[in-house]
């Protein structure tokens, strides 16, 4: 029997290398937005990630943003090579096993819709939406953010429409805003992939992977769920027609070392 797992992935800065904040900056020329989101940010306004649709529906410059804006951002975002390659590996690419592959981000949904257009089906990317004014065009309404704990609830749903088991569930994630989630899949025996050095999530993820090509995702999955050693996943990738050129395995600590000052006991009547 094919066993079936669900595989959810952020969008900014895990299937690309942008920030789709960050271009939609530059396509209509406002500054300073980094600035915004960390604002906000450090405020705790809104769940972490959903700062640019704040910035979006309340923002007097992001106000003029429309929907047009927002599927060109998604036509100019870098993307990293071959995901439409992981799709179709995680469908029928590996034997007696199929992946569901979903996008489940807080970046605006006609962003990663255009961007993934051909790759991936629209309504396997879930995404913030917004309800636009008829006449105007100006954004009217948040109807959805899937950011923080609402990513939470996003993957719940897809794994009891889908019908899998909690364990088989597999998010792949890069920053703060997916902290709450992993910690989620993970209490639930899910596997969790980490593909940056951000430390909020290398420490709670199951493997961290980094790469400029989206097949890397494979190796963890092909290691410790389908349980391949390093000698059958170089062939498997060959076999397809890909070649694993560097694989370096670390191990990562996080440390922070301030000097100390010590104060000799000669010279306590000194400082005083």
């Amino acid at each position: 029997m094919v066993k079936q797992y669900l595989l959810a992935s952020d969008f900014d800065q895990t299937l690309s290398f942008n920030d789709s904040g960050i271009v939609l900056s530059e396509l209509v020329g406002i500054s300073g937005y980094q600035e915004k989101a960390a604002g906000l940010a450090r405020l705790n306004l809104v769940q972490q990630g959903g700062e640019l649709a704040y910035l979006l529906r309340h923002d007097p410059e992001f106000r003029r943003v429309r929907k047009d804006h927002l599927i060109e951002v998604g036509r100019r975002v870098r993307l990293k090579r071959n995901i439409g390659l992981l799709t179709q590996f995680l469908e029928h690419g590996i034997a007696g096993y199929h992946f569901d592959f979903y996008v489940v981000s807080a970046a605006p949904e006609e962003v990663i819709q255009a961007a993934l257009d051909g790759i991936l089906p629209p309504a396997h990317v879930i995404g913030t939406r917004f309800s636009y004014h008829p006449q105007t065009g100006e954004i009217e309404s948040i109807i959805r953010v899937p950011a923080g704990y609402g990513k939470v609830v996003v993957v719940d749903e897809l794994q009891v429409r889908l019908g899998v088991p909690r364990d088989r569930v597999v998010y792949v994630g890069d920053g703060s805003s997916d902290v709450h989630v992993m910690l989620h899949v993970g209490r639930q025996d899910g596997f969790t992939i980490a593909v940056s050095e951000s430390k909020y999530i290398t420490q709670i993820a199951k493997r961290t992977i980094l790469s400029d090509d989206a097949l890397s995702v494979l190796v963890p999955i092909l290691e410790d769920i389908v349980g391949l050693d390093a000698t059958h996943i170089r062939a498997l990738f060959e076999e397809h027609g890909f070649l694993i050129q560097e694989w370096e395995k670390v191990r990562t600590d996080w440390l922070t070392i301030r000097e100390s000052i010590l104060i000799q006991p000669d010279q306590t009547q000194t400082l005083k």
